[in-house]
C-alpha cells in the first residue's frame, strides 16, 4: 500500500540508525517507524484496507512467515525480518510503502498525534511489561523515563501495580509523579522497597547491575534496547537467587494489535511535543540529550 504520512513519532532507534550505532541495511535510508498515515493507493491483492483508511505503521515491516521463529509466533526474531526506517524507507517523509498485513488499525479515540508514540514506544513498552513477568499488584521499577517509560507506567498502574521510576531528568521526574509513580529518584539512589520486576528503557549497560541490586530474588529484569553501551562486569550474587535477565527484541503484530486495544481501554494519554518535519535533525539532537518530555512527533506543516 502507498501511504500518505500525517505524522511520525521520533524514537531512540532512529537516533541509533542515524548515528551509525546500528549498521545500515541500505543507504540512503529514511528513518521513522511510528507513522500515522492515510491509505493513498492499494495493490491488487490488498483486501483488508481501502483508500482513505487511517493506519499505523510500526517498526516491523515484514517477516518471512515460514521459518521456525515465525511458526512459533516469534516473528520479531525472524532472521529475514525487515524493519521500517532501517531496511525500508520510513515515515520522515511525505509518503511510504507498507504491507497490509503489518500495519495496525488505530482506534478512533486517538488523534493522529496522540497515536504516533503508541506505535513503537507504546507497543515495545507493552512487550517489555509482558517479558518482565509483571503481575497485577506487584512493584515495577522503570529505569529511564522517555516515550516508552511514560506509557509503560500507565499500563502498570492500570494493573494496580506500584511503580518506582529512576531518572536523573527533573522534568521526567515530575512527569512520573504526575502519572502515579510511588517513588522517583536517580538510578544511584535506593528506593524504599525491593522491586518485583524492572525494565531498563535507557540505552545504558551500566544500569544493569544497578537495577539488579534492587530486584528481589525470583524477580525479573527486562532490558528494552536494540543497542546499548557495554554491560560492566558484575558480581554473580546480583543474578543469583533465581533472578531472570532478558532482552526485549522488537515486537510482533500480535503485540501491536493487543496494545492498541488496551491503550484505548485504559485510555493511554501520551505526553507529546510536536515539531515540523523539517526540524527532524534538531529533534534527534534533543532526544540524544534527554531534552524531550514524553514523546516527540514530527508533523507536516502546510
Amino acid at each position: 500500500m502507498l501511504l500518505r504520512v500525517r505524522c511520525c513519532g521520533v524514537c531512540h532507534t532512529d537516533l541509533h540508525i542515524v548515528e551509525g550505532d546500528l549498521a545500515p541495511k541500505k543507504l540512503p535510508i529514511t528513518p521513522g517507524h511510528q507513522v500515522v498515515a492515510i491509505v493513498e493507493e492499494i495493490g491488487r491483492e490488498v483486501t483488508h484496507y481501502k483508500i482513505g483508511d487511517r493506519v499505523g505503521v510500526p517498526w516491523l515491516h515484514s517477516a518471512c512467515g515460514v521459518c521456525d521463529y515465525c511458526r512459533r509466533g516469534e516473528e520479531n526474531l525472524c532472521d529475514s525480518a525487515r524493519f521500517t526506517g532501517w531496511d525500508i524507507d520510513g515515515g520522515y517523509a511525505d509518503y511510504l510503502l507498507a504491507e497490509e498485513d503489518f500495519v495496525v488499525p488505530i482506534p478512533a479515540s486517538f488523534s493522529d498525534i496522540d497515536a504516533a508514540p503508541l506505535l513503537c514506544a507504546g507497543v515495545v513498552g507493552y512487550r517489555s511489561i509482558k517479558l518482565s513477568d509483571l503481575h497485577p499488584g506487584e512493584r515495577l521499577g522503570i529505569f529511564g523515563f522517555g516515550a516508552s517509560g511514560h506509557i509503560a507506567i500507565q499500563i502498570a498502574r492500570s494493573w494496580n501495580c506500584l511503580v518506582d521510576v529512576f531518572t536523573r531528568n527533573e522534568e521526567h521526574q515530575a512527569l512520573a509523579k504526575s502519572l502515579g509513580a510511588e517513588w522517583v529518584g536517580r538510578a544511584e539512589e535506593n528506593p524504599p522497597h525491593q522491586l518485583d520486576r524492572a525494565i531498563i528503557f535507557a540505552p545504558s549497560g551500566t544500569l544493569v547491575p544497578i537495577a539488579l541490586k534492587h530486584v528481589r530474588k525470583g524477580g525479573t529484569l527486562a532490558i528494552n534496547a536494540i543497542h546499548t553501551s557495554p554491560i560492566p562486569q558484575m558480581d554473580y550474587q546480583l543474578i543469583y537467587g533465581e533472578r531472570t535477565v532478558r532482552t526485549v527484541a522488537n515486537a510482533t503484530r500480535r503485540d501491536a494489535q493487543e496494545f492498541m486495544s488496551i491503550a484505548a481501554q485504559i485510555p493511554i494519554k501520551s505526553e507529546v511535543q510536536t515539531f515540523p518535519l523539517e526540524d527532524a535533525n534538531e529533534i534527534l539532537k534533543m532526544l540524544k540529550h534527554s531534552q524531550i518530555k514524553g514523546a516527540a512527533v514530527l508533523i507536516h506543516v502546510a
